[in-house]
């Protein structure tokens, strides 16, 4: 009798036994949201929960493991979900990413995944220019810091899973090979781009088919907005193009919107400069992407910002665009 007692009993654990979750439950609360839906998005995969008028959320999500990006709407990163994980995410759009915190299951992970983003922005590693523009010496340095620091990342997690260890050796191995491996062949393009080298020049007509030059605006800064009446990305700029060229009018600065597009489609770029009512300063480039002023600044994809000093030197190879906010408090560190 005892014994089928205690099989009873052991019965009736096995039988209360949680099973592993096969999805995750991901809430969380958002400060200073500007929209009401929070999208989470992976391979073949998008789902939008909706932020309630208190900023908070909730949603059940079946996912395949590995990292996803996020958005608010204004607000872009990225986290590691994995089924089977309860993670609570809270920031603040306004003091986004500093303000991000975790808690829950996955949050370690999670906290070591931000700190790799923060580590990439401040190292600006997503900028290829800050180290293929170094001289050899200072390059060969700066890569043997930069992999003690991404190693020490690494060993000071806590709780990281085993999967996302793995794959954070292998991408961490991958990105210094590829700054060794390009080096040599990169390092000519970046460093003749450096901040204070002269600018190449341009001298291409305008919608009223007289030449416009770098040389025009000695003594002005010069901000070049390179495009195309075909980008997308391009056309999506315009309004705070616009925006900016009416904020900053008069100050001893030059917006100039350089197209190009091919030369048979110039009474398109005409008729969009027209109809747009684009501002600023327009000029057309004579041969497209093999253009001088183009190839020079080795353009490869449009839209493409560059700021120019007053001395017709590069103060920025790859300036902030119009809607990104740290363009006009770039513009107002200057003495325009």
């Amino acid at each position: 009798m005892k014994k089928l007692l205690l099989l009873f009993v052991a019965i009736a654990l096995f039988s209360c036994k949680s099973e592993p979750k096969d999805y995750v439950t991901l809430q969380g609360e958002i400060t200073n949201a500007t929209t009401d839906t929070f999208t989470v998005m992976g391979k073949n995969f998008k789902k939008h929960i909706k932020i309630n008028e208190d900023g908070t959320f909730k949603d059940t999500l079946k996912v395949k493991n590995g990292f996803h990006g996020f958005n608010d709407g204004k607000i872009q990163s990225f986290i590691y979900l994995k089924n089977g994980y309860d993670l609570v995410l809270n920031f603040d759009t306004k003091e986004f990413p500093n303000s991000i915190s975790y808690e829950g299951e996955g949050s370690s992970t999670n906290y070591y995944l931000t700190n790799k983003l923060l580590f990439i922005k401040n190292e600006q590693l997503d900028n290829y220019k800050t180290l293929f523009e170094l001289d050899k010496p200072e390059f060969d340095t700066r890569i043997t810091d930069v992999t003690k620091k991404l190693d020490d990342l690494l060993v000071n997690a806590v709780d990281l899973d085993p999967e996302v260890l793995k794959l954070e050796q292998d991408a961490n191995a991958k990105l210094i090979e590829f700054y060794q491996t390009n080096y040599d062949k990169e390092h000519g393009n970046y460093a003749a781009l450096k901040k204070g080298t002269p600018s190449p020049k341009f001298n291409y007509p305008n919608t009223k088919g007289e030449n416009v030059s770098l040389d025009d605006f000695k003594g002005k800064y010069v901000y070049v907005d390179v495009w195309a009446t075909w980008c997308g990305p391009c056309k999506r700029e315009i309004p705070f193009l616009k925006e900016l060229d009416n904020e900053f009018k008069g100050k001893n600065i030059a917006i100039v919107s350089l197209s190009i597009d091919k030369m048979e489609h110039k009474d398109k770029w005409l008729k969009m400069v027209a109809d747009e009512n684009l501002q600023g300063i327009q000029i057309m480039a004579d041969k497209e992407w093999n253009s001088d002023f183009v190839r020079a600044y080795n353009i490869q994809g449009i839209p493409r910002f560059i700021l120019i000093d007053k001395d017709g030197n590069i103060l920025d190879a790859n300036a902030p665009r119009p809607s990104n906010p740290g363009l006009k408090e770039l513009f107002n560190s200057l003495d325009l």
